[in-house]
């Protein structure tokens, strides 16, 4: 192991994770967004756009995110949209995840039991007071678990934005190795970059979890 050349090189290792973080939190807040708003469609069962939500739903789960990336970078070109990489990959992954924090919600949700309903409606509550203060806290509550998992799988889906020249981690892997052919010092780099990344959200999605169900939501 060249522990010279991870030192010299470590440096664009952290930039490239930069990078990542900041287009991954950008395309995860704007997957968020747009799953809140489809889980509502879907809940209230909204005329027509509920169709239009389920269509996109099939469409984004049944794409990588990959072509997806390709379609905007090198399809739309052909028909005079130019979108810089940093804003197809935000894009493509608010396009992936919001299918998936879509069901995340939905699922969180419909797990509400509608004894809730009736027991606040019992207590005169209207229907925005029942969602407000009954429902909503209690499906965000249920919703923790597959939201952080859902932000590290995204997180993790950000190692394909090199297909379109982004200068991520991976993108920064792949270039030593072909430069210099040290692969166990890139690799070992890369790993240690996405465990950085990762392992502070995994280990605060835990602690989110079992406060969750201690305070005795999501059971």
């Amino acid at each position: 192991m060249d522990w010279t050349f991870i030192q010299k090189y470590w440096p664009d290792y952290l930039e490239a994770a930069g990078l990542t973080l900041r287009i991954g939190i950008a395309g995860i807040l704007c997957a968020v967004l747009v799953g809140i708003f489809c889980s509502a469609v879907l809940y209230f069962k909204v005329p027509v756009l509920r169709r239009i939500v389920a269509v996109y739903i099939e469409l984004s789960r049944n794409t990588p995110l990959l072509v997806q990336l390709f379609f905007l970078y090198f399809g739309l070109p052909k028909i005079g949209i130019r979108l810089e990489a940093g804003t197809c990959g935000i894009i493509g992954l608010t396009f992936l995840g919001g299918s998936y924090m879509t069901e995340a919600f939905r699922s969180s949700l419909e797990a509400v039991e509608t004894i809730q309903f009736e027991s606040a409606q019992s207590l005169g509550m209207t229907g925005v007071q029942t969602l407000r203060f009954v429902v909503l806290p209690q499906a965000l509550a249920t919703s923790v678990p597959a939201v952080v998992a859902n932000i590290i799988f995204l997180l993790k889906e950000t190692s394909v934005f090199s297909g379109i020249a982004l200068a991520d981690l991976m993108y920064v892997a792949k270039d030593l190795i072909g430069l210099y052919y040290q692969t166990g010092e890139a690799l070992l780099m890369l790993v240690a970059a996405y465990l950085i990344i990762l392992l502070p959200i995994s280990i605060i999605g835990t602690i989110l979890e079992r406060k969750v169900r201690y305070a005795g939501f999501g059971n």
